[in-house]
């Protein structure tokens, strides 16, 4: 087996994926849904029996912490 001519210098790192990737989940309308679904109104949270995380902690939390969040909660949803 012959190696790819693209050294693993040209290739972006981990978090340079992890960062493109975030911004175009941040940006996607599903992710803007879970958003105002989540904060804007505080009995939506409520709701949710074993919702860890509370609407107004939502607003508080960097866009890393808010996209991990949605990307659990849409896994755990597939996966039902």
């Amino acid at each position: 087996m012959t190696r790819s001519s693209t050294t693993s210098n040209s290739l972006p790192n981990d978090e340079t994926i992890w960062e493109s990737l975030k911004q175009a989940i941040a940006s996607s309308s599903g992710f803007q849904r879970w958003q105002i679904e989540r904060s804007g109104t505080p009995s939506a949270a409520a709701s949710a029996v074993d919702d860890p995380l509370a609407a107004s902690e939502l607003s508080t939390l960097p866009l890393d912490q808010r996209v991990r969040c949605y990307l659990r909660e849409t896994l755990e949803t597939l996966a039902y």
